[in-house]
């Protein structure tokens, strides 16, 4: 049974959500059967980097979207599950996603993913742009 180290994962987890530190994303991978902060930074290319084809994690990212007029933080819960890992595996990620959630509770887009092109920072843009509801950028097309 999968377990979660909530004291823990909850701090990082605020440290992404702190407006006043330059966190913008946080880890959190299995360690045995439990679930724990597996790192957190400000630099999106270091989260990407975590993300290998033996691995399975959850990652919770802050990316800046909206216009020069509005400029707000949106939130992703990433789900990577590497191309490395065995069905047992895959499939008990789905399930200990609950755990997580538990939590990473405030997200505007989750994404489930096992390819690096889904990791690229354009696209999970475009996404949480899409899951945002009005475009006001579209005026200015």
């Amino acid at each position: 049974m999968t377990d979660i180290d909530k004291k823990a994962c909850r701090e990082t987890y605020d440290k992404v959500r702190d407006d006043s530190t330059e966190t913008s994303w946080a880890a959190f991978k299995y360690d045995g059967s439990t679930i724990v902060p597996a790192g957190d930074g400000d630099n999106y290319e270091d989260f990407k980097s975590m993300c290998k084809d033996d691995e399975r994690l959850f990652g919770y990212v802050r990316f800046m979207t909206g216009d020069e007029m509005s400029k707000r933080a949106k939130f992703a819960l990433i789900t990577w599950v590497g191309e490395g890992i065995s069905g047992l595996q895959r499939a008990r990620v789905s399930t200990d996603k609950t755990l997580v959630k538990d939590v990473v509770q405030n997200f505007a887009k989750e994404f489930m993913v096992s390819e690096q092109w889904e990791l690229q920072e354009d696209y999970i843009q475009m996404e949480l742009k899409k899951a945002g509801g009005a475009n006001y950028d579209a005026q200015a097309e």
